[in-house]
């Protein structure tokens, strides 16, 4: 029974040691912060596509297979790459015929094009018939060196808060050892979704200032996105 006690006593002993190393570890904590100001180079462009009769004359559709394909030559002509057009959706609606005594399906489907040659935005939907254009907006921002800007910053920011713990040791005399814990704030690098025209007319408006730009193309004025990075650190105070 003394042998029980004694060992629990040596082992209440160690735990009380141990503790006092935690609770005594001297460490200093901040937090490091980078920021960046970058243009989106990347435009996600929703089009949607829809059945119609030509000069209303029921018995002349304009099927969507071929407005499709206006789409796509149209697209490739104005430099997207073929892995860059993609369906997002289809749908089909009835149109009462009274002669016929009958319903006609007519068929829509919307696209998503990814544009990374701004330029050429004009040229989009120029082989196109304005009846069939539906909808057109931009759906989604992005930029191509996303990944290396990430890294980038978190580089910055980890320097930034070392910075700051050299400061804070500094001031209370002391200077600051290996860093003993980094931990990230999850951000996820998502540009604004800005809606543009969203019928036929903005095959018209691209067109017109397509003509006013020139042979230089469009001028885009894409507002910059402020990308921020945010470490928080603890280092060894010696």
């Amino acid at each position: 029974m003394k042998k029980i006690l004694l060992g629990l006593a040596f082992l209440g002993l160690m735990t009380q040691v141990n503790a006092q190393q935690m609770v005594n570890k001297e460490f200093v904590s901040t937090v490091g912060r980078a920021e960046e100001e970058v243009t989106p180079d990347i435009i996600y462009i929703d089009v949607t596509l829809k059945e119609f009769y030509e000069n209303g004359n029921t018995k002349k559709k304009a099927a969507i297979e071929k407005l499709e394909k206006d789409l796509f030559d149209s697209a490739t002509k104005a430099g997207v790459k073929k892995e860059d057009f993609t369906i997002q959706n289809i749908w089909s609606y009835n149109v009462p015929d009274k002669k016929k005594k009958d319903t006609d399906i007519l068929l829509s489907r919307q696209y998503r094009i990814k544009v990374t040659n701004l330029n050429n935005l004009g040229q989009l939907l120029d082989g196109v018939d304005k009846a069939g254009i539906q909808s057109t907006y931009i759906s989604e921002y992005d930029y191509s060196k996303k990944k290396e800007l990430e890294k980038s910053l978190k580089t910055k920011a980890v320097l930034d808060a070392k910075v700051n713990a050299q400061i804070l040791a500094e001031a209370a005399g002391q200077k600051i050892g290996k860093a003993i814990v980094l931990s990230e704030t999850p951000q996820q690098i998502i540009f604004g979704v800005q809606p543009m025209m969203r019928n036929a007319m903005y095959k018209g408006a691209m067109a017109e200032a397509a003509d006013s730009a020139g042979d230089s193309g469009l001028d885009l004025n894409i507002r910059p996105m402020k990308v921020t990075s945010e470490i928080s650190a603890s280092f060894e105070l010696l």
